[in-house]
């Protein structure tokens, strides 16, 4: 069992490369944790949605995003020590982890700005390297050793091998150990483990039969051929990041808001932080389907399409004409509304061809490549639902899909000096590809609930 640890223990899992297997080691240890009796609380470098659902299958807990682009410098150390208080039944959890983006210090360009080394080293987590040895020879030799000397201070404190058998780890453990570096186990190679990927990323966790199945296998295969418990004294030895405060989030005066939150298959990427700030400037929460149900929740005063795979699933929406029909009539009756990427797709005419909601006379149609891909900052060109001309906040895009109609009430910078218009935006509604971080910006959240809280009076 645990043992109590003041300075919130915590470890960054990382890799040499995207689909080394981070994810999979991750979701090994995070098992493994739990099953030691450790209270978990699990975090993903990066806009990533689907590694996050993978963490709170294992924890049971939700998972949240440390990104260094949306909230940077100390403000993110303050931010990660903020989110480590869990919320539920079981409080303060003693272990983090944290799961890093594709290659430790791939981050914006060609520089390591947004990167799991910035997080690593803004918050002072000591790292584990997942190498993939399934390719590699005495080359691994070489690989590990630009990576523990490519900056001084990068937090490296060990490494675990992926997809090699006991005797081949034996021999190539004895060898990394005369290089000074820390060895802390090995997973082999089996492909009844193997995620599939998507073009957005892993398999959702809802489309995986037997998912516990495969993660209880992991867990306890990483009991047996990693160091489990020497990862918790490398993570206990942490300093504290709690020191310091940051400035909370004014509340929103007025009566609670009651917010529809689509959340089905279709609908699943979204920021579990958004919606916590949500609940904290005044939101209640109302989950539904739009692939099952047939309309709103009752007294919803506010709605919010978050993205995910409308695509897969664009055959089920158009059939269930009543809850189009319900949606198009809460929009046209100026019912706030957040609609993001696939949000965003389902308001359209037609998506595929097939019949949406409508709410923009546009068809969505499939691209062969990723469309501006990547972080933007989104400044605002007139007064919207969300904030006054002139305002900006930090948002990202990941999406093959494209509309006749992208919007231009906004304007979306990238790091390249690159601008392009987007965005459709009103007084009572938002809808684009971009996907909103609010904590980048906590005044966006507040301009939408106080917008819902009108609404409710029926002051719009």
């Amino acid at each position: 069992m645990e043992t109590e640890h003041q300075g919130m223990a915590r470890m960054l899992i990382t890799g040499t490369h995207t689909g080394c297997g981070k994810t999979t080691v991750s979701c090994a240890l995070l098992w493994a944790f739990k099953a030691r009796g450790v209270h978990i609380t699990a975090f993903k470098c990066g806009p990533d949605y689907i590694d996050p659902m993978f963490h709170r299958s294992v924890t049971g807990v939700r998972a949240y995003n440390l990104d260094p682009f949306f909230v940077q410098g100390e403000a993110l150390r303050v931010y990660f020590a903020t989110k480590m208080q869990r919320r539920g039944p079981l409080e303060n959890p003693s272990l983090a982890v944290l799961e890093g983006a594709m290659g430790y210090y791939d981050g914006i360009g060609a520089s390591c700005q947004a990167s799991s080394y910035e997080v690593a080293r803004i918050t002072e987590t000591p790292v584990i390297l997942v190498v993939d040895m399934r390719r590699l020879g005495n080359s691994a030799f070489a690989l590990i050793e630009g990576f523990v000397h490519y900056k001084a201070d990068n937090g490296i404190g060990g490494i675990i091998c992926n997809g090699m058998n006991k005797t081949r780890y034996l021999q190539f453990k004895v060898e990394l150990e005369k290089q000074q570096v820390p060895v802390f186990g090995y997973l082999p190679h089996n492909p009844a483990w193997q995620i599939e990927s998507r073009h957005l990323g892993l398999t959702t966790t809802t489309d995986i039969p037997f998912l516990q199945e495969k993660l209880a296998a992991l867990g306890k295969q990483a009991a047996e051929t990693i160091d489990v418990e020497g990862l918790l004294e490398l993570a206990r030895r942490a300093p504290d990041v709690s020191k310091g405060s940051v400035q909370g989030v004014s509340k929103v005066t007025g009566p609670r808001v009651r917010l529809a939150v689509a959340s089905d298959e279709s609908f699943c990427f979204l920021y579990h932080e958004n919606l916590e700030l949500l609940e904290d400037l005044g939101c209640d929460l109302a989950f539904f389907s739009p692939m099952r149900d047939t309309k709103l929740p009752e007294g919803s005063c506010g709605l919010l399409l978050c993205g995910g795979y409308p695509e897969l699933y664009a055959r089920t929406l158009t059939q269930n004409v009543s809850m189009r029909r319900a949606v198009h009539k809460a929009i046209s009756g100026l019912l706030p509304t957040i609609a993001e990427c696939g949000g965003f797709l389902y308001l359209h005419t037609m998506l595929d061809g097939l019949p949406m909601v409508g709410v923009l006379e546009a068809q969505a149609f499939k691209t062969k490549q990723l469309q501006r891909f990547g972080y933007v900052t989104l400044r605002a060109e007139k007064d919207t639902l969300l904030c006054k001309a002139g305002d900006s906040i930090g948002a990202h895009e990941f999406h093959y899909w494209e509309s006749t109609d992208p919007g231009g009430d906004f304007t979306a910078s990238k790091s390249s000096g690159i601008t392009y218009p987007c965005i459709h935006a009103s007084d009572s509604l938002y809808m684009g590809f971009p996907h909103l971080y609010f904590p980048a910006n906590p005044d966006f959240a507040k301009g939408f609930v106080q917008k819902m809280q009108a609404y409710q009076k029926g002051q719009v």
